[in-house]
């Protein structure tokens, strides 16, 4: 029993749980043991099956459901929710704005006479000022 493994399977699918070799396990770096969940095969049956109903889940809601990639050039692909689309290109942009420039913080008076002249004079003293 060493070598089988359990592949769990899709019930929203119809992909039944089976026991299944080691080496059919795809590896899967992140999962615990580094193998994957499903076995190969029923994984590509997932995978195709969720690409199905994500394109038949498109079709009803009124977008075209295409199986390949557009060749067309990007200029020619609609864009989606409008976004990017000929109209966004077509439009102006907007003009840069700048902020205003700021006024000054003491508004009329000059800072030397806004703080208090004793401070000022002691400022002004630098030959009697000494590191020591």
């Amino acid at each position: 029993m060493a070598d089988l493994r359990r592949c769990i399977g899709s019930a929203r699918f119809g992909i039944e749980a089976h026991d299944a070799p080691v080496g059919d396990f795809p590896s899967q770096p992140s999962q615990k043991d580094g193998l994957g969940r499903m076995c190969k095969i029923h994984w590509n049956q997932y995978t195709t099956a969720l690409r199905k109903a994500a394109l038949a889940r498109k079709a009803t809601a009124g977008e075209v459901a295409t199986k390949e990639a557009p060749t067309e050039s990007p200029d020619a692909v609609p864009a989606r929710n409008g976004v990017g689309g000929r109209e966004a290109r077509a439009a102006k942009p907007e003009p840069i704005r700048t902020k205003p420039a700021r006024g000054r913080k003491t508004q009329g008076d000059p800072i030397v006479e806004a703080v208090d002249a004793a401070i000022v004079l002691e400022a002004s003293n630098v030959t009697e000022a000494s590191i020591a």
